[in-house]
């Protein structure tokens, strides 16, 4: 592989028409080399380009850059007058827009990792998290499937995990395991991570695709053996995110254009356009849960004879390759369809059906469709990560369905600044299936939870009962009072937050309880008995 250098990285700019200029650049440095690049100056290493960007950008950061070894920085050409004070003999390199910019720099100077594993990225409204876990699992139970040495010791120690997983809930990528801030990286971390899995020798990486990472150029450049599209609703529609759902679809769609082979839910909405763009993959496979023949379309993965019980799902598989019962350990019918994809994507990466069957039979995703019962199961609690219209569309009547003759009371608040639609269309919503909600704090960001609630509470239909308990441990706590008062056994819905362990508010992050957390506490701050 040819050696990248600051002269490889201008060219790659004047190539692509974003090179403004650039300082301190003669024969001698022009030849240095690159191994990497950052925006996170807490990052840097020796020969890396540091990369100054954003509103919140501080000079300070350059220059703890600088002393870790940054060998030159990428800025965009209006801010060059004021880092050039900084260090006034450093390389640099300015552009006219340094977003795009950082995008294609990261890619070359982190040496196209993505080359030496399989890429899946999975895009979608709701289940990427949970389809990334499913999918984890399976790979990791085909390695662990791997013919293990005869003289072997016993019990042999446990599998190195097959796959790297970046994600709303956790990035793993073999050398680096933290709870994730955004669903998709920054161009940089991205690349860093992709490495990492790289030289940790994993032979996957699952990752989930945001609609703002494929808007704002985060994934430029990065090539997924598939690309998985699973469904589309109306949501993150705000002057902070996308202006207009045409917007949000249109970011989603993105994603084909830099996938091989593809892997698309004949149960979205808008099919055929999805189809379409997804067209331009050497293949697609297509996967329902809803039986084979949907939309006027045929499913390649389709089940069949679904059945609920508490805390699992279990159901027959078809595929192109094998068909078979399989049982899924996790609640929710509606897991199903993550199931599916799955499914569908180890048919493009030639999983076989008893890897597939281990995998499904073994997981567990933080935060989604956690289950915690009394001992006598007359109470239960669900913590998901629900947190849209759609998502609780398909939450709400599987609950129903799996606790029969439960009341249900429903605990969630709405964010602050940002989806503001939600504080109207998820009390009409959850109303549908719950016999109470509670609203609570949600990500408030610069606005007071007391009025965000205010609002859900105007929102909620007539006849259903509400209540607002702004401490959200105080509104579990409340939740299994109420319960435990009823004469009829209850499950009680934690919803929208899963496993995010900070909230945004005043500008900042305070660190918060997880939700499970709460719910464990609240059980025994009232004495009831695990089951």
């Amino acid at each position: 592989m040819d050696t990248t250098t600051l002269a490889s990285l201008c060219d790659l700019l004047a190539r692509a028409g974003l090179l403004a200029g650039t300082a301190n650049l003669d024969a001698g440095t022009r030849e240095v080399p690159v191994t990497g690049a950052d925006s996170d100056s807490r990052f840097v290493r020796p020969q890396h380009v540091f990369v100054c960007k954003g509103a919140a950008f501080k000079p300070a950061y350059l220059s703890s850059a600088l002393q870790k070894g940054a060998v030159a920085y990428l800025c965009e050409e209006s801010r060059a007058a004021e880092l050039a004070a900084i260090s006034p003999q450093t390389p640099a390199i300015l552009t006219t827009d340094v977003r795009r910019a950082m995008a294609l720099v990261a890619v070359e100077a982190w040496g196209h990792p993505d080359r030496s594993l399989d890429v899946v990225g999975i895009t979608g409204t709701k289940g990427k998290s949970t389809t990334s876990y499913i999918l984890r699992a399976i790979l990791d139970a085909a390695q662990a499937d791997a013919p293990a040495q005869a003289d072997a010791p016993a019990p042999a120690p446990a599998p190195a995990p097959a796959a790297a997983i970046i994600g709303s809930i956790e990035t793993f990528d073999g050398i680096e395991r933290a709870e994730s801030i955004n669903t998709t990286p920054e161009a940089c971390d991205l690349w860093r991570h992709v490495a990492n899995a790289r030289d940790s020798h994993l032979h996957h990486l699952v990752m989930e695709v945001s609609s703002q990472a494929l808007k704002y150029d985060r994934v430029v450049g990065l090539h997924l053996d598939v690309a998985a599209f699973l469904n589309i609703g109306r949501d993150h529609i705000s002057p902070l995110e996308h202006p207009t759902w045409e917007d949000y679809f249109a970011s989603k769609l993105r994603i084909f254009g830099q996938a091989r082979q593809a892997v698309v839910n004949l149960q979205t909405d808008h099919l055929e356009e999805v189809l379409s763009a997804a067209a331009t993959c050497q293949k697609t496979v297509t996967f329902s849960a809803a039986g084979r023949e949907r939309g006027g379309r045929t499913a390649d993965v389709w089940a069949e004879d679904i059945r609920a019980g508490l805390g699992r799902s279990e159901f027959t598989v078809h595929t192109p390759s094998w068909t078979g019962r399989v049982e899924l350990s996790m609640p929710g019918t509606f897991n199903v369809d993550n199931a599916l994809a799955a499914i569908a994507i180890c048919e493009l990466l030639g999983i076989g059906k008893d890897a597939v069957s281990r995998g499904l039979a073994r997981v567990s995703v933080p935060g989604r469709m956690e289950l915690l019962t009394s001992a006598d199961r007359k109470l239960a609690g669900i913590v998901d990560f629900a947190h849209n219209t759609m998502s609780f569309g398909k939450f709400g009547p599987s609950v129903r369905e799996e606790f029969p003759g439960y009341q249900v009371i429903s605990v969630f608040g709405a964010t602050g600044d940002k989806a503001v639609e939600r504080r109207n269309e998820l009390p009409a919503a959850a109303a549908k299936w719950s016999d109470l909600l509670i609203f609570t704090k949600d990500d408030p960001g610069f606005e007071r939870v007391e009025d965000i609630c205010a609002q859900m509470v105007a929102a909620t239909p007539a006849g259903t009962p509400s209540e607002v308990v702004p401490d959200r441990q105080a509104a579990v706590d409340r939740a299994v009072e109420l319960a435990l008062a009823s004469c009829k056994p209850t499950v009680i819905c934690l919803l929208a937050r899963g496993t995010e362990g900070f909230e945004h508010e005043n500008g900042g992050l305070t660190p918060s309880p997880l939700d499970m957390d709460m719910l464990r506490s609240a059980f025994a701050r009232f004495g009831v008995q695990v089951g």
